[in-house]
């Protein structure tokens, strides 16, 4: 209808316009190629910032010297260079990735992470933070010895010990290990798997701890544990490059319950579906063997990795490149752990229907999410087939989302234990009711979830927590307990740190840091109360200005909750802070919405924004009056 109605006038005015462009521009010699050739365009501009540099180490060699090393990143165009920030401030930038950082104090501990940035300025997230302690001219005194020493054979070939952190005057800089008295390895954490053992084989341990002086503890006494004779249990599949299996898919197929696959360190296709069932008893374990630090690497396919059958056990993998989904799981008695997910639209997702039990422990994932509607980690558990079934999520390092929350709950039972979560592109935590869309009725069970000892940090977002419904699925009768965590409000025009929105019972607040300069820490202007409004709250921390809810009871308020560093998130109570000992152990749920079986108090300090090896979670002091946040004081 629009070329219909052009009149004929207009027709002619446009054709001599035309013919007298065309005509100008034949005769005008001096400008010759007024049209660029396409190829001659000037290039897009560049916006995509390279990756982030892994395994970043730091190690002192002087009293006044710590050398702080990583690995290459990479970039669409190429990257620049890197730069160094210590202490969460900017120090320095290079374009090697060995950096010494000299004229430090002596007997100081200190803490880097590194970026990288292109030609066009584009700037990655930061690493993980690694830390070293430079060693004191003065210092003699030697470390605690480490107790509780643990030995636990894995496979016929590998055991696993652990043992709790020593402490000392000036700081642990590493451990030793001792096999059958004679020195093997050493580490900086309280871990360490021995492999390459003989089957059926008993090996002895000790451990002693050394300070950056080299001032070493006597050792540890002793503990014994006894590799596994090949001819017992389910088989172990070993693959890998110039193995007799040389795929995960090869040997998929095969499994029974009790079997081991061990996957040796190399990049395989993904798309791996585990759809043969182990037993509670006698679970599938499949388990990534690491070489000189780099774990194996499963890339692509629409599901990089599929669980559709129950108990299994998957550690010690890097998951990347999925087409939707990292790890999927709808199945029950799932274990997850020691694994790295990244870019991956939804990073780990438990199905609505279908999915029971899952238990995520010692990952990290980040650059996962999309969208407002996928998500790094997004789990669900079907009331109707598991009944009572529970999601724990524990010692985690969860970061830089693309899209979505961090973490996003619909199942039953939530159980948020001791991780660390920043930068969602919405929410670092939704704790909500069941979709019905996926086959699950809201009024099925109550949902309640335990939140206890995490960080959690919130930048994009103005809410650092939303409870209770998302439209779709509400949680009827939920009944939320959150303790012993330290919240952080980065946002410049901030609304609140939790946000009951839609259906909820009750909310609980105890010993938490709420770190919020304006605004509200809790808002429930859009909850619907299941009953009245129940909230009951004890000793938490909050900034002066900021609202928090009337029925909580010894609240201190402030403006320095005395952290060490907040700036570098380096968020353990400094000497003198008004958070220690201020913590209550005299907890009360809201009248009437008792929370079942809660933790007494907070076991472990979550990992400080870096991914912990396999059962290094350093334990919190027990015993005595407690502190505030997440974190307890040396």
């Amino acid at each position: 209808m629009f070329l219909r109605s052009i009149r004929k006038a207009d027709v002619m005015n446009c054709l001599i316009i035309f013919l007298s462009i065309v005509l100008f521009s034949a005769c005008d010699n001096a400008v010759e190629n007024r049209i660029v050739p396409p190829e001659n365009n000037p290039p897009a501009p560049d916006t995509e910032a390279p990756s982030v540099p892994g395994n970043v180490a730091a190690l002192a060699l002087s009293e006044s010297a710590i050398q702080v090393s990583w690995d290459p990143a990479s970039d669409n165009v190429g990257v620049e260079g890197y730069r160094i920030y210590r202490d969460g401030v900017s120090h320095d930038q290079t374009t090697e990735r060995l950096y010494l950082d000299t004229g430090l104090s002596e007997g100081t501990e200190y803490s880097y992470r590194i970026s990288a940035h292109d030609t066009s300025g584009n700037e990655s997230s930061r690493s993980s933070a690694a830390s070293a302690w430079t060693s004191s001219l003065d210092d003699t005194e030697a470390p605690s010895v480490p107790a509780g020493l643990d030995a636990e054979a894995l496979s016929t070939s590998s055991i696993q010990v652990t043992w709790n952190p020593s402490s000392d005057n000036v700081g642990v800089a590493g451990y030793r290990i001792y096999r059958d008295d004679q020195y093997l390895d050493q580490t900086a954490v309280t871990v360490y798997l021995d492999s390459g053992l003989n089957e059926a084989t008993e090996y002895s341990y000790q451990v002693s701890a050394f300070d950056p002086s080299d001032n070493e503890s006597a050792r540890s006494s002793a503990a014994s544990a006894t590799t596994s004779s090949g001819s017992s249990g389910g088989e172990t599949y070993l693959v890998g490059p110039g193995r007799t299996y040389t795929s995960i898919s090869q040997v998929r197929g095969l499994l029974n319950p009790g079997d081991l696959v061990l996957v040796d360190a190399g990049t395989y296709a993904g798309g791996i579906t585990f759809s043969r069932a182990g037993t509670v008893q006698d679970p599938i374990t499949i388990r990534g063997v690491k070489a000189g630090g780099q774990r194996p690497v499963l890339d692509g396919g629409n599901n990089v990795v599929e669980f559709n059958m129950n108990n299994y056990v998957f550690e010690g993998f890097e998951i990347q490149n999925a087409g939707f989904r990292g790890l999927f799981h709808h199945a029950d008695n799932i274990v997850i752990r020691d694994c790295i997910v990244h870019d991956c639209p939804h990073g780990i997702l438990g199905a609505d229907e279908d999915s029971g039990d899952i238990l995520i422990e010692y990952c990290e994932i980040y650059h996962c999410g999309e969208g407002a509607g996928r998500h790094q980690i997004y789990i669900s558990t079907n009331e109707d087939d598991y009944p009572g079934s529970v999601f724990r999520l524990q010692f985690c390092y969860i970061h830089d989302g693309n899209g979505g929350n961090n973490i996003k709950s619909r199942a039953e039972y939530s159980e948020i234990y001791y991780n660390w979560v920043e930068y969602a592109y919405h929410h670092n935590l939704e704790l909500i009711g069941p979709d019905p869309l996926g086959g699950v009725a809201e009024d099925k069970a109550r949902e309640d979830s335990e939140v206890v000892g995490n960080v959690f940090i919130t930048g994009r977002y103005t809410r650092n927590v939303r409870i209770g419904g998302d439209g779709p699925g509400q949680s009827s009768w939920g009944r939320v307990r959150f303790m012993n965590n330290t919240f952080i409000h980065e946002n410049n025009d901030p609304e609140s740190h939790i946000f009951a929105h839609f259906d909820i019972e009750s909310v609980e607040m105890h010993n938490n840091v709420f770190y919020l300069t304006s605004a509200v820490v809790f808002d429930d202007s859009e909850a619907n109360w299941v009953f009245e409004r129940r909230v009951s709250g004890t000793n938490n921390w909050v900034h002066s200005g900021t609202g928090y809810p009337v029925e909580w009871t010894g609240t201190l308020v402030g403006t320095d909750p005395g952290f060490i560093n907040m700036a570098g998130h380096l968020l353990r109570p400094a000497a003198g802070s008004v958070l220690i000992g201020a913590g209550s152990t005299d907890l009360n749920s809201p009248a009437g919405s008792p929370f079942l079986n809660p933790l007494a108090s907070p076991l472990f300090h979550p990992p400080e924004a870096a991914l912990i090896p396999l059962g290094s979670a350093e334990p919190r002091p027990s015993g005595g009056v407690i502190d505030i946040g997440a974190f307890n004081s040396e």
